[in-house]
């Protein structure tokens, strides 16, 4: 059975490439529950020694012990591209020099209480390409 070339598609990737997308990514989502409630925050990540680096701006103690982050790169025109989604543990940043490094090297959206750098130990990392038809990419 063949699929219409305008048909688009979701085709999971490994985990690795999912990573090499989400490396090549500098802006993303961070997810988590906050009174029973779905909480997204814009975010700028880098990719370090295994582990996500993401500023964002939400409160400190807001940040739970598991996160989700999402990042993806979707052409609206044609709706192809990729989405990454990871989840692990997380912990604040709170060593003033290390946390002071990442603010200058990842642009954010606040300063002061709501600025808040994370960094997140993967335990799942899935991807998907989006594609139209037959398109393998």
């Amino acid at each position: 059975m063949s699929t219409p070339s305008g048909t688009l598609r979701m085709v999971e990737v490994s985990g690795a490439e999912a990573l090499w997308l989400l490396e090549g990514a500098e802006l993303g989502r961070l997810v988590f529950m906050q009174r029973e409630v779905s909480v997204v925050r814009p975010a700028r990540h880098v990719w370090e020694y295994g582990r996500l680096i993401v500023r964002t701006p939400v409160q400190p103690v807001a940040v739970p012990l598991t996160v989700t982050y999402h990042a993806d790169a979707v052409q609206a025109a044609t709706g192809t591209g990729w989405t990454v989604t990871a989840s692990g543990p997380a912990e604040v940043i709170r060593d003033p020099d290390e946390a002071a490094h990442y603010r200058r090297t990842l642009a954010g959206w606040a300063h002061g209480p709501h600025d808040t750098v994370v960094r997140i130990h993967p335990q799942t990392v899935t991807g998907f390409r989006l594609i139209r038809g037959t398109d393998k990419r």
